[in-house]
């Protein structure tokens, strides 16, 4: 009976420990050299960012607001590049003008109706943002986006739009430069510290 029961346990902790993940670089052919063996191996990326420091409490609130604001923000705008990649070549391999049109509606209907409960709840710093990541993730800022889908009358429209809640849909990303703490906080996301 006791041995049963250390067999069971036994069996057990085997089925609910987990292993490591598998490493999946490559080890290529190495040499030898003067007796000892040298091998090559690929190794994954590895981005280290120094460790930041704040001059008080008040600065470091405002950053871990502002990596909460970029997470909230960050999966609208990978979800943005994954329709333009997808809907893209569908929009130009349409004929007419009408067909474009109709097209750009029911995506736009149906973004907006996925989305729009949640952004009603947003701030302006959230939008921002997310016009900063959208220009990352597309390489393209809003306002071409807009040119390109929608018309010159329309991204001129939602320009003035974005000027009046002090946004600019014609700025660039500028990762080394002014957009360099977004650039840091979206890369720890990707990699899957945040």
């Amino acid at each position: 009976m006791k041995t049963g029961f250390v067999i069971l346990l036994f069996f057990m902790i085997c089925v609910i420990s987990e292993a490591q993940e598998r490493d999946t670089t490559g080890i290529n052919m190495g040499y030898v050299e003067n007796g000892d063996t040298i091998i090559f191996k690929n190794v994954k990326e590895v981005i280290v960012f120094p460790q930041r420091e704040f001059k008080n409490q008040r600065q470091y609130r405002r950053y871990t607001r502002y990596i909460l604001k970029v997470k909230k923000v960050y999966p609208v705008a990978v979800e943005a590049r994954e329709l333009l990649a997808k809907y893209e070549p569908e929009y130009y391999a349409l004929e007419s003008e009408k067909e474009r049109r109709k097209m750009m509606k029911q995506l736009e209907k149906e973004l907006l109706d996925k989305h729009m409960d949640e952004m009603k709840k947003w701030s302006i710093s959230d939008g921002r943002i997310l016009l900063k990541l959208i220009n990352r993730e597309t390489e393209r800022t809003p306002y071409s986006l807009i040119k390109d889908f929608r018309g010159g009358v329309s991204a001129t429209f939602w320009q003035g739009i974005a000027r009046l809640f002090k946004n600019n849909l014609k700025d660039g990303y500028e990762p080394e430069e002014e957009d360099k703490v977004l650039e840091e906080i979206v890369t720890l996301i990707e990699l899957g510290y945040l």
